[in-house]
């Protein structure tokens, strides 16, 4: 894609769907493991996926996962629609930085490395590294109810800094991309652009999310996305548009990123309600992309993750009633991931005798080659 000019429709050209010839491949080959069809539920169907991604029969262990949070403020927190403070999304980030945040605990459990990418924290950068810094993109995204969130010169910046942390995650040869988000009224957003994609009203999208607000934090969300959808239907047919009317720079980033994932042919596990918001833009922009992502969980007292799964057909890998964003779910989901492609890995195929063999002697490995 030209560096001088961003065409969306380049995305539809450039992504193609995991193979599917692999994909018949490896079905074969796990009907010639001694187990019984489906006896591995969810996990058959993941290790079929895998291995449609990686073009790789058998499927290669997941060894190098990575973490991605894009950060940033809303303006329309400033409307007490989040039982969080305005402005106050750097703090979480700092929680990350410092280890003490749910994500960053169960990251390093996980031995998972973590990236935050901050495009829109309304602080100043020097209290933050440089390396989380060099993407931003603006201080804090502006109010979506009564104007733009943000220049449609800083959608695209923001949309082309999350392709470029796809492309450096892609080359440094990670296997498999997590993606979540640090925000103060994100899931305002994500509510304005899941309605508006899925043409409804605003109280079937507007969630109490993890924290529970109470009923009249509610009902400014709700007043608060159905003003920001009024303002995204005009501008439906163009997404970057869309994305600078009322959706924000971390949000742009995370679309972007997304999309370049596919290109590369790098699966991605999905956590909360906002990065279903990007996908689902993702999915009007290119409709092949979702083939490479997956649901990591479904989110509590978010209805608009709902719709917006349900309308690229992903189905989660978990519902464990889940409330902290953060790419918590993601990373919870991510052993059931890498359990299924050590299984597809690891499981012999009988020798000619009808005796399974133990991974890595020669009649395995010629079974495997004959596939």
């Amino acid at each position: 894609m030209s560096e001088a000019r961003l065409n969306l429709d380049d995305f539809g050209d450039l992504i193609e769907r995991p193979s599917a010839r692999v994909r018949r491949e490896a079905e074969t080959r796990r009907g010639r493991i001694g187990l019984a069809p489906k006896s591995l539920g969810r996990l058959d169907e993941l290790a079929l996926w895998l291995a449609a991604a990686q073009s790789s029969v058998p499927v290669e262990p997941l060894t190098r996962p990575k973490l991605v949070l894009f950060a940033g403020d809303h303006g329309i927190a400033g409307l007490g629609v989040s039982a969080r403070p305005a402005g106050g999304a750097h703090r979480l980030v700092r929680a990350v930085l410092d280890g003490t945040a749910p994500a960053a605990v169960l990251a390093r459990r996980a031995g998972v490395p973590l990236r935050v990418v901050d495009t829109s924290l309304d602080c100043d950068p020097g209290e933050l590294p440089a390396e989380i810094t060099r993407h931003r993109v603006r201080r804090g995204s502006g109010r979506l109810d009564t104007g733009d969130a943000l220049t449609g010169e800083e959608a695209g910046r923001a949309f082309r800094a999350g392709m470029a942390v796809a492309d450096e995650e892609a080359d440094a040869g990670t296997d498999l991309l997590l993606l979540g988000d640090v925000s103060v009224g994100g899931t305002t957003a994500a509510g304005v652009l899941i309605a508006a994609l899925c043409g409804t009203d605003a109280s079937v999208v507007t969630g109490r999310g993890g924290e529970r607000i109470d009923d009249l934090t509610w009902m400014r969300k709700c007043a608060a996305v159905r003003d920001g959808l009024r303002r995204a239907r005009p501008v439906l047919g163009d997404q970057l548009g869309l994305l600078a009317a009322v959706g924000g720079a971390d949000l742009a980033a995370m679309t972007g990123f997304l999309l370049q994932a596919a290109v590369r042919r790098t699966p991605v596990i999905l956590d909360g309600v906002v990065s279903a918001a990007c996908a689902l833009l993702g999915q009007r922009i290119a409709f092949r992309a979702p083939d490479w992502w997956l649901a990591g969980h479904a989110a509590a007292g978010e209805p608009g993750q709902a719709k917006a799964l349900d309308r690229m057909t992903l189905e989660p890998l978990l519902d464990e009633g889940l409330g902290v964003g953060e790419g918590v779910g993601a990373l919870l989901a991510l052993p059931l991931v890498q359990s299924a492609a050590a299984l597809a890995a690891e499981l012999a195929e009988p020798a000619s005798g009808g005796t399974p063999e133990t991974p890595g002697t020669p009649a395995t490995a010629a079974a495997a080659d004959a596939t």
